[in-house]
């Protein structure tokens, strides 16, 4: 079974389980993120075919890149002039490192370059936004591994280019590789427990307010507010803090989440009216929610 860790909810050690598509330590019994984002900065070991079973294993360096013809093994790509791939290969590499400011895993890297190279092996991507490529191949990559970022945080690695021209590139990719990939290209609806929990850990927020603004963003899928999944999510944390002894100001939630102060406020009006039904009853009270800061 799986490594114990002590859990705030469960109140002793539990069984937990690693998901390494997000990097975090999962409560087995209670389900809470008891780690969050955690890195695998290990080198890769093994045991080569014609050494005995009993030896061990050999240092082989890190993961291998998909992207690159030599695993990626090489030193770093040079960026010839007149070279269109070894260019763009040049960009991506520059991209990755850009990339690790997400936090994003092993996988959601090597599924972006796989998207990558497809559209370059498909169609030269001459006279094209490659920083906007690149950055929808990222994009498409996290949707794909179920852990989706906004397109203002895309943009935070895209080396200038707007969400507009990030937009087109998505739209681009995914008529080029639609019919060679499927419906895979692209995953159904987001929601906004797919943003909650990154966010409240962005702001530093406690295991047990972190829980129940998980509980208020599933139940607001009941309702039909119509906002955005991002919105719905900052909004929820707005409630679920100033009924927290630790608030936090609009600013802090709106930099958090990359989301206007604007947009949250409205939203958080949209939401408002059903506070009582959103905010579990083990978290506050009717009356703190009556105390709470009403929408101006």
């Amino acid at each position: 079974m799986g490594d114990s860790f002590y859990c705030a909810d469960c109140k002793r050690s539990t069984e937990v389980v690693f998901d390494h598509s997000a990097g975090d330590t999962v409560c087995l019994e209670c389900g809470l993120v008891l780690e969050a984002h955690s890195i695998d900065e290990t080198s890769e070991w093994r045991t080569f075919a014609n050494e005995s079973s009993n030896n061990d294993p050999a240092r082989v360096g890190g993961p291998s890149n998909p992207l690159l013809a030599d695993g990626g093994l090489s030193t770093v790509i040079s960026n010839p002039s007149g070279d269109l791939l070894a260019s763009s290969l040049a960009r991506w590499q520059s991209r990755n490192s850009n990339s690790d400011r997400l936090g994003l895993v092993a996988t959601i890297k090597d599924r972006a370059n796989e998207i990558y190279k497809k559209v370059e092996d498909q169609k030269p991507l001459r006279g094209r936004n490659h920083d906007a490529i690149l950055a929808a191949c990222i994009y498409i990559a996290c949707r794909q591994e179920d852990k989706p970022r906004t397109v203002k945080e895309i943009c935070s690695i895209a080396n200038g280019a707007t969400k507009k021209e990030i937009g087109r590139a998505r739209e681009y990719i995914v008529k080029q590789l639609g019919m060679e990939m499927g419906q895979s290209i692209e995953m159904g609806t987001i929601h906004a427990t797919d943003f909650l929990r990154r966010f409240c850990y962005n702001l530093g927020m406690t295991n047990q307010a972190v829980k129940a603004a998980h509980e208020a963003v599933q139940k607001s899928e009941e309702l039909h507010i119509r906002r955005s999944p991002i919105s719905v999510a900052a909004a929820v944390i707005y409630i679920i803090t100033q009924l927290s002894e630790e608030k936090r100001p609009l600013k802090d939630i709106s930099v958090a989440t990359a989301v206007a102060e604007g947009t949250i406020k409205n939203s958080y009006k949209d939401l408002y009216p059903y506070a009582a039904r959103l905010v579990p009853g083990w978290f506050a009270k009717e009356e703190d929610l009556k105390n709470s800061a009403a929408p101006r």
